[in-house]
């Protein structure tokens, strides 16, 4: 597969375009780590969790039981010829995605002669690097960063180059959200893409308890390991004293809903001190990890057409645990 970029790069400067930042920067991890544990129920804060850069991360996408990374190239490779024909030559690629993504790498390198790359973040020093990193790998294209939570409202670069405006939302991000706060979200980006402006995202499927409790409580532990991590890293950084081995992994999928969820659990009655705070656990309290949400066809596009887009095309992997779907903004 070849890439198609612009011939003319006289231009396009060594390092990124621009850095434009939208509202006041995030918390860190110690105000979010302290408030997470204030909360009732007690919580990790999503941004804590993992890094897709992460070596970690990489080890559990070549896990054989966590599919979602394995099954959205396949659709990139796949079906690069129809996506590539549907959003046209010189498309300025929003990513809402952390940019430094295989997913992003291919979908650029598919696409009909791209002309911008727009990435989205809130952490503005990932955001950076990731940004540089697009650059650096392709430096025709016309680079630019938007530190901003892809939550709320916020300005997109101008697209400049004649083509559609393309956001694009790798894996099971949309998921991580519950409907009714994926469907505020997805409004959210149809006003922000703009007439005809398209959206290319990610959605899992539902399917059988067993595949989606196999990749969220993988039998190599790496899972759980992961999530640990976040309380290790409150040892290493806060001073706090919690012992991983009070606590117990748990996954639960509701079929009804289409919801995974995932906790970990107190053992027994415990204080951890964490900030110069003291933090009580009863036996069987949770500390709440995250929430995926599962969506069939049918359901996710009733949801994208509320939101003010217009589907034009799913796309699944061989054997249909994932699915893309393009979107158009119907105003």
């Amino acid at each position: 597969m070849t890439d198609h970029f612009p011939d003319d790069t006289s231009s396009r400067p060594g390092d990124i375009v621009a850095l434009h930042e939208h509202g006041p920067p995030p918390a860190d991890f110690a105000a979010l780590f302290i408030s997470g544990m204030e909360r009732r129920p007690k919580s990790l804060v999503g941004s804590m969790l993992l890094d897709r850069r992460s070596p970690a991360f990489h080890r559990l996408c070549a896990l054989p039981e966590y599919y979602l990374q394995r099954a959205e190239l396949e659709i990139l490779r796949d079906q690069a010829v129809a996506i590539a024909r549907l959003v046209g030559p010189a498309a300025q690629l929003v990513d809402f995605g952390r940019g430094s993504s295989a997913q992003t790498s291919l979908l650029l390198s598919v696409l009909d002669r791209p002309w911008g790359y727009v990435a989205v973040d809130r952490d503005r020093d990932r955001l950076l690097d990731d940004a540089r990193l697009m650059q650096q790998r392709y430096p025709r294209l016309w680079v630019e960063a938007v530190r901003a939570d892809p939550r709320i409202g916020f300005d997109l670069p101008p697209n400049a180059g004649g083509g559609r405006r393309l956001g694009y939302l790798p894996g099971n991000a949309i998921g991580t959200f519950a409907p009714p706060e994926a469907l505020a979200m997805l409004s959210l980006w149809a006003r922000e893409l703009g007439r005809r402006g398209l959206l290319l995202v990610g959605v899992d499927l539902r399917k059988s308890v067993l595949i989606l409790e196999a990749a969220y409580d993988d039998p190599h532990g790496l899972n759980r390991s992961l999530i640990l991590d976040v309380l290790r890293r409150a040892n290493r950084e806060l001073g706090a004293d919690f012992d991983e081995r009070m606590f117990e992994y748990r996954v639960r999928f509701d079929k009804d809903s289409g919801r995974v969820r995932n906790d970990l659990v107190s053992l027994g009655s415990q204080e951890v001190h964490v900030g110069g705070r003291r933090i009580a656990f009863d036996p069987g309290e949770a500390i709440h990890v995250e929430e995926s949400w599962k969506y069939s066809v049918e359901d996710f596009q009733a949801l994208a057409r509320g939101a003010g887009f217009r589907p034009l095309q799913a796309w699944f992997d061989a054997k249909r645990l994932f699915s893309l779907h393009l979107l158009e903004a119907a105003t």
